[in-house]
């Protein structure tokens, strides 16, 4: 299944130039209320390569679209779904839809790799965090002594 038909993680991130965004966005307000699916998922494919959020955004709220309306593209629209949550940084969307899709596909390369991103994220993320939290408990507490040894 590698790069036969989702694309690697690696080509997810690598966004289109203005230019070509620009022909895709032209296409798709050009076919209007009538958009074809493929136009629309074309669209926010480019949307979710973006480094742009709002363009992620976009790119999400028009794929959530097409998994509702074409169930054929779901599998595709799974994995860009789980793509653009993680570069939101939106970690737990991004790992319900990916689950969804290992969940039919459980050998799908890219899904795995997606996942064990993830993974790499949430916990270095919650190690961070953790450290945030226990330098602030630790400058709160030396406040504190400080101030208890001040009033003495």
């Amino acid at each position: 299944m590698k790069g036969e038909s989702t694309p690697l993680i690696h080509d997810a991130q690598v966004p289109l130039t203005p230019a070509e965004l620009e022909v895709l966005r032209r296409q798709y307000i050009k076919e209007g209320e009538y958009v074809t699916i493929q136009t629309k998922f074309n669209y926010a494919w480019g949307l979710i390569k973006s480094r742009n959020t709002d363009h992620i955004e976009l790119g999400i709220k028009l794929l959530t679209e097409i998994y509702t309306d074409a169930p054929e593209r779901r599998r595709e629209c799974l994995y860009f779904l789980a793509i653009g949550h993680f570069k939101i940084s939106n970690y737990s969307e991004a790992r319900r839809f990916n689950d969804q899709l290992l969940k039919t596909e459980p050998k799908n390369d890219q899904g795995l790799e997606l996942k064990r991103l993830i993974d790499e994220k949430v916990s270095t993320e919650g190690v961070i965090g953790l450290a945030i939290v226990s330098g602030v408990v630790a400058v709160g507490a030396a406040l504190v002594a400080a101030v208890v040894k001040r009033s003495r």
